[in-house]
């Protein structure tokens, strides 16, 4: 399995503020720069988190962005679902697409669905709070990174 950067980079940006006190704002330029990502990118990122409400945006001169709802309401497995557009590892998990002449009767659809469900449920059992249970360490290498 594979995560699409932009999963990756909504994963990236929850971390980030959930290291953050509770009502700080961080904007997407802190963010992109202690990550060394794109801020194009980051901005796509934190609109679609901001319509999931998971994150909640501030516009103005003293706007920003912050988490909506506590790390420990904010499931990892949700987040991914909702984050990537597909699940498709293989062609025939794409009904639309698949041009496989083996589909009817392979067994390894049924093998990667297992794995693929798998990968999901253990997700599913983390939350966010859970991911930055070491924020020490976590604010060290932001900090790290945003003076170089």
């Amino acid at each position: 399995m594979r995560l699409t950067l932009y999963t990756d980079y909504s994963l990236r940006v929850l971390v980030f503020l959930a290291t953050k006190p509770k009502e700080e704002l961080s904007n997407i330029k802190e963010i992109a720069e202690t990550y060394n990502i794109s801020k194009n990118h980051l901005m796509k990122v934190t609109y679609e988190l901001g319509k999931m409400d998971i994150i909640e945006t501030i516009r103005g001169r003293n706007g920003g962005i912050r988490l909506a709802v506590p790390p420990e309401d904010i499931n990892i497995g949700k987040v991914v679902r909702q984050t990537e557009e597909d699940f498709h590892i293989v062609e025939c998990f794409d009904e639309e697409r698949n041009q496989c002449i083996i589909s009817p009767a392979c067994g390894l659809k049924h093998v990667l669905n297992k794995a693929l469900q798998a990968y999901l449920a253990v997700l599913d059992e983390y939350t966010l709070a859970d991911l930055v249970k070491n924020q020490s360490a976590l604010l060290s290498y932001f900090s790290i990174n945003q003076s170089n």
